[in-house]
This record gives C-alpha cells, sequence and structure tokens, in this order.
C-alpha cells in the first residue's frame, strides 16, 4: 500500500496484496477501516465455478455492496436470492441477512465487496484461514462475531437454493 499525501488517500497494488487461499476461494485484502480513515473496507475474492462465498449473516453497523466483475454470483438479501452478473452490484443493508455463492457450476466468479464504514476485518478473513488450516478453532469465529459486526443466522430460502445449485 502506498500512502499519498497524510489525509488525501492510499494506492493499493493488487500485486502487493495479502492473498488468502481459503477452500474454492481467493482473497485479497486490500483496504481497511484504518486505511480509509473509516470510511469502508474492501476485499476482493475470485470464487471457484460453484463455490460458497458466505453463509447467511448481517452485520448491524455496516452495509455490504457486492460488485461483480466477472461471472455471476448468486445473493441471498433478506429473504430474496438474486443472481447478479459482471457490471451489477447488489447491496445489503444493515441488519439484513445475506449470503452469496458463484452462481455457475463450470466457471469462476471474480466480485469487489466493500463494507461500509470501514472496520477492521482482515483478522475476521485470516482466521477464516486458521480455522481452515487447522491452526484456530470453529468456536473462535462465534467468539468473534460483536468483533467483527457478522452475525451469522440461518435462511432455510438460502439452504434450499444452496442444496439445488448442483442441479441448475
Amino acid at each position: 500500500m502506498t500512502v499519498l499525501e497524510p489525509g488525501s488517500g492510499i494506492i493499493v497494488r493488487g500485486d502487493d496484496a495479502e492473498q488468502l487461499d481459503l477452500p474454492a476461494n481467493v482473497t485479497t485484502l486490500l483496504a481497511e477501516g484504518a486505511d480509509t480513515n473509516g470510511a469502508f473496507s474492501v476485499i476482493r475474492a475470485t470464487l471457484e465455478a460453484g463455490a460458497d462465498g458466505a453463509r447467511p449473516h448481517h452485520h448491524t453497523k455496516a452495509t455490504e455492496l457486492f460488485f461483480v466483475i466477472d461471472g455471476a454470483i448468486d445473493v441471498l438479501v433478506g429473504e430474496a436470492i438474486v443472481t447478479v452478473r459482471a457490471g451489477d452490484i447488489a447491496v445489503a443493508a444493515p441488519n439484513a441477512m445475506h449470503a452469496f455463492a458463484n452462481a455457475n457450476a463450470t466457471q469462476s466468479a471474480d466480485i469487489l465487496i466493500v463494507f461500509g464504514p470501514g472496520i477492521e476485518r482482515f483478522d475476521y478473513f485470516r482466521l477464516l484461514r486458521d480455522i481452515v488450516a487447522g491452526k484456530a478453532a470453529v468456536s473462535e469465529l462465534a467468539a468473534s462475531q460483536e468483533r467483527f459486526d457478522n452475525w451469522f443466522g440461518d435462511s432455510p430460502n438460502w439452504t434450499a437454493h444452496r442444496a439445488t445449485a448442483g442441479n441448475s
């Protein structure tokens, strides 16, 4: 990351950003709240064909915006499930249950995810990586919900949709 004139902005070079390899997902950590003076946090996720992105959850303080760079994702917002394609955005307001997954069983999806206001979320994604690698316990994820404003929930609509996603 390059800090420009104090208080004026930053430049994050994709090649310099930290990348986390998660199951069927590469998450690139671009900018945290501290980097943007609390305005937003930004990550990029590349999901393999048919891969899940995030299970149902909500944020009490943050809005989450999904911009699809390439491919398509299915997004749950509230009770609605929509397919969002390259060039489209979907936005989940605070307290709206949401989830996302690659909508295509044969093509990857590339998405930019912006959280506003920005909080320090990079450690959340690092924790996910560590859980998958067996270096942290799943219980740490539940214990971190308040810290990362990431509250897990249930959506029968999403569960049913994902159960049939491989058949479409």
